[in-house]
C-alpha cells in the first residue's frame, strides 16, 4: 500500500461510520412521525417539537464523528 495515507482512510471511515447511524436514525424518526401525524392529523403539533429535537439530538451524533474525523492527525 505505497503511496496510500492511512490517516484519509481513518478519517474517511470515522465520518462514515459516524454518519451512517444518524442518517438511518433521522430517517426513522421523520417516517415514524409521519405515520402517526397520518393515523391522527389533529396531533401533528404535539409531534412536531419532539420529533424536531430527536432529529437533533441523532444531528449531533454526526457532528461529533467529523469533529473526531478534524482531530485525527
Amino acid at each position: 500500500m505505497e503511496g496510500l495515507d492511512l490517516t484519509l482512510v481513518a478519517k474517511a471511515a470515522a465520518i462514515a461510520i459516524g454518519g451512517f447511524a444518524p442518517a438511518l436514525a433521522i430517517g426513522k424518526i421523520g417516517a415514524k412521525a409521519m405515520e402517526s401525524i397520518g393515523r391522527n392529523p389533529e396531533s401533528a403539533g404535539k409531534i412536531l417539537v419532539p420529533m424536531l429535537l430527536v432529529s437533533a439530538f441523532a444531528e449531533a451524533i454526526a457532528i461529533y464523528a467529523l469533529i473526531i474525523a478534524f482531530s485525527i492527525s
